[in-house]
């Protein structure tokens, strides 16, 4: 058959007319079963040793994992010892249980369950597969055999079990592509295990239904959960679990359905590491119920320690964007987006319920910091640009000098076709509005009271020349601009402080309009001294005024700059 033509086989939707789980809700945190070291370790390119597995382990624990499997102690023997050598070494908490997977060949479960010996709590997790595919093509077996090998199996290893009553064991067993048998066979099967188990509501059996491969969408797979949570007998007994896998790339919607169709139990890896492309993401579907205000029972302080811990261990990365806990899942670049995110914090109270367009969590719930939030690039827009400044710098910036200095940026931007960090956006704006030394210079002042007005003695540069001139009005602005005899009109004024203590200072920015010189531009002057400050901002304003009216513009509005009386400016 010619590429792309081959037929594939539709798994149809099940025959359940009543189904209940859509009108259900998730209101509390299912069980959660780590198995990052045996599903996921066994999907790796190099499989974790012993030190790496330790460390996930230790990690598992620290962020509440209750059941942990650790291992198929069977397949090696660094399988087999690193299970002993937690139970021998006293690894385990008091509050885990570890668990271990077998095959239903006997051979296999002895070993197994003697890599057991000695722990207070484990489960032994055996699995047959169950599909038609596997039993005619794989294992040329008839349903009934396949019952038949998985209730001796039980038999096996509740005998063994037996022999060894100081360990509290539980049963755990999978029909292996159970979303791919026919329900009545995986119904059959599993009565039998529960059965041959002796499960009783005080010793349940956990039932495991996996998506070993996902072969339909989420909702046929919740079908399936609930046909099965409906008509397994003696359900008071079982725990029904659930490991979905993620061929389709919906094993978290899969999961989260299930839990409404019935499931108790979820079984994946942290980040979505296993066979193909990966068990179900328990990150995700953990903090998917925080953000829906339900306790996960799972605790995520340090996203980031987390992620890089992963990483070292599995030697895999975590995608830059991947949902909670990559680098830039709480980065914005787009304009847009920007400018609602830094409105959404500036207007978030601190004890009010989480509301920041585009932002479902707080960051900071995952240790994360607010400064990776909005980073700047050629798709950005002024409100990117003033959230960097303020985050990195403190300077707030009025809404219309926003509109100026993001000009600046973008032409950055699209100069370098690179991120603008918040670095360079602190120099970009220092250089266009603070380092503004010609064709006016500051150089000093000296303020003085004149009856009830507000004296200033002013020194200014032009060229190699200093001028000094006195002004006077209701307060020190209003001072220097009669001091320098100029037509200035100050639209707007502003001071923020910025650091504390000793080491603060004051950023002045000045809106104003010079005449004959269309329109109007900002400046800004830094200093300890709040009026110093204010003065260099209207000096860097006057300066950018006289920059963007060009040199003949220029020249004309500096005849008048100061009044002639005072000196006599050069040619």
């Amino acid at each position: 058959m010619p590429p792309g033509q081959r037929r594939y086989r539709a798994f149809p939707p099940v025959a359940l007319p009543d189904r209940r789980w859509p009108g259900n809700v998730i209101s509390s945190a299912p069980t959660w079963l780590s198995t990052d070291l045996r599903d996921g370790n066994q999907a790796l390119f190099e499989p974790m040793g012993p030190e790496r597995k330790l460390r996930m382990f230790r990690m598992l624990c620290a962020i509440g994992f209750k059941e942990i499997e650790v291992a198929f102690p069977a397949a090696s023997r660094t399988e087999f010892d690193f299970v002993r050598s937690l139970i021998e070494e006293g690894h385990i908490p008091a509050d885990v249980t570890i668990g271990v997977l077998t095959q239903a060949r006997e051979p296999l479960i002895r070993r197994t369950v003697e890599s057991l010996r000695g722990a207070r709590r484990a489960i032994v997790h055996v699995y047959t597969a169950t599909s038609p595919v596997f039993r005619e093509t794989v294992f040329g077996m008839s349903r009934e055999e396949v019952v038949a090998m998985a209730v001796e199996s039980v038999r096996l290893i509740r005998e063994l079990c037996a022999a060894q009553p100081e360990t509290e064991w539980v049963l755990e067993y999978s029909p292996e592509n159970f979303s791919a048998t026919e329900l009545e066979f995986s119904k059959e099967i599993c009565d039998a295990v529960a059965e041959a188990w002796g499960a009783t509501p005080e010793r349940k059996v956990i039932l495991n239904l996996p998506a070993t491969v996902e072969v339909a969408t989420p909702n046929v797979y919740a079908d399936q959960i609930e046909w099965m949570h409906r008509n397994l007998a003696g359900r008071d007994s079982v725990v029904i679990s659930v490991h979905p896998h993620n061929d389709r790339g919906s094993a978290v919607a899969a999961a989260e359905l299930a839990l409404m169709a019935g499931a108790e139990r979820v079984e994946g890896c942290l980040f979505g590491n296993g066979e193909r492309t990966g068990n179900v993401d328990l990150v995700t579907l953990a903090l998917n119920l925080r953000t829906q205000g339900i306790d996960p029972g799972l605790a995520f302080p340090d996203i980031n320690a987390i992620a890089r811990a992963c990483e070292e261990c599995t030697r895999l990365p975590v995608h830059p964007r991947h949902p909670y806990a990559g680098d830039l899942v709480f980065t914005a670049f787009s304009g847009s987006h920007q400018d609602a995110i830094r409105k959404g914090m500036a207007a978030q109270a601190g004890d009010a319920s989480w509301n920041v367009p585009y932002l479902p969590v707080d960051p900071a719930d995952l240790g994360r910091t607010y400064d990776s939030l909005v980073r700047v690039n050629s798709q950005s827009g002024k409100g990117g640009v003033a959230y960097l400044l303020e985050m990195s710098r403190g300077v707030v910036m009025p809404r219309r000098m926003q509109i100026e200095f993001s000009g600046t940026v973008q032409r950055q931007a699209e100069a370098t076709g690179s991120e603008v960090s918040a670095d360079e956006i602190w120099r970009l704006f220092a250089a266009e509005y603070l380092e503004r030394p010609e064709p006016v210079r500051y150089v000093g002042h000296h303020l003085f009271e004149r009856g009830a007005r507000q004296g200033v003695r002013l020194t200014i540069g032009w060229g190699s020349r200093r001028i000094e001139a006195d002004g006077e009005g209701n307060g020190p602005i209003d001072a220097v601009i009669d001091a320098l005899r100029m037509p200035v009109k100050i639209l707007s004024w502003e001071e923020r402080s910025l650091g504390q203590g000793a080491d603060s200072r004051a950023l002045a920015i000045v809106e104003l309009a010079v005449d004959r010189i269309p329109g109007s531009t900002f400046g800004a002057g830094m200093d300890p001294n709040i009026v110093t400050a204010s003065i260099r901002a209207i000096v860097a304003g006057i300066n950018r005024n006289l920059a963007r009216a060009g040199e003949g513009a220029a020249r004309q509005a500096a005849a008048g700059l100061i009044a002639p009386a005072q000196a006599a400016l050069p040619a």
